[in-house]
């Protein structure tokens, strides 16, 4: 639960925020007194995210695969709340697949989805970023940082965010912009029900993926994520912090 109102003031893009994590992070800064401009291919869940989250929180239906759609949506919340100076990319998408088996199709969309997704909102988001300073957190995986089976698609896909995001820290560096990346295990999510074991699959291979203190929350990863891109988490950036439950040890 929020104590303070580090977002006081302040405008936050939060993508992914119909469900999931998404949610959960702009209901966490909307608390902290931060205005929110939430985005998410799904109109009538986020319209319910910002309504939920109140203090001014405003909805942006948004494919953030679609470089016309997110500059829009990023221009319009500037105009609508105010400069951002916040922003946290968690849309996202995956399955498992057989990678012999795998349409390219699905392979594009999760690609499009996770990492040209983040990249794009960063880069709509980043000149208003560099007036004044801001932040941005980006959500990948503990399946960036280690090799899933049946998860060639999203482990590339995260695996590109976590390098973009020391890109995007060292290139913005001396500029005012810190940009972090949180690489969560497996989170009580929708999307969890999406990677469903293909068929086939052995059951075998996903048990290092399993940790004895189960999944986290999304409230738990949202109250990393605003410590991150609170003036508290100032001295960070570059930094990819794994909340996987000690898979990554």
């Amino acid at each position: 639960m929020a104590t303070s109102l580090r977002f006081a003031g302040r405008t936050a893009i939060v993508t992914g925020a119909g469900s999931g994590l998404g949610r959960a992070v702009a209901a966490r800064i909307a608390a902290e007194g931060g205005k929110v401009a939430c985005l998410d291919l799904a109109a009538g869940p986020v319209q319910e995210t910002a309504r939920d989250a109140g203090g001014g929180a405003r909805a942006y239906p948004t494919d953030v695969s679609d470089p016309a759609a997110v500059q829009a949506a990023i221009e319009s919340a500037a105009h609508d709340l105010g400069r951002p100076s916040v922003v946290v990319t968690c849309a996202g998408i995956g399955k498992f697949a057989h990678t012999v088996d795998m349409p390219f199709a699905d392979w594009s969309r999760i690609i499009a989805v996770n990492l040209t997704g983040t990249f794009l909102v960063a880069r709509a988001a980043l000149p208003h970023l560099l007036d004044g300073g801001g932040s941005i957190t980006t959500i990948a995986s503990n399946a960036g940082l280690q090799g899933v089976p049946y998860g060639a698609a999203y482990c590339a896909s995260k695996g590109g965010v976590i390098q973009l995001t020391r890109a995007l820290a060292a290139e913005f560096l001396d500029r005012g912009v810190r940009v972090n990346c949180v690489a969560p295990g497996g989170i009580k999510t929708p999307l969890q029900r999406a990677f469903e074991l293909p068929p086939g699959g052995d059951p075998e291979h996903l048990r290092r993926l399993m940790t004895p203190l189960g999944r986290s929350k999304p409230e738990e990863v949202a109250a990393l994520v605003a410590f991150i891109a609170s003036d508290e988490g100032r001295y960070m950036s570059g930094a990819i912090v794994p909340f996987d439950g000690g898979l990554t040890i």
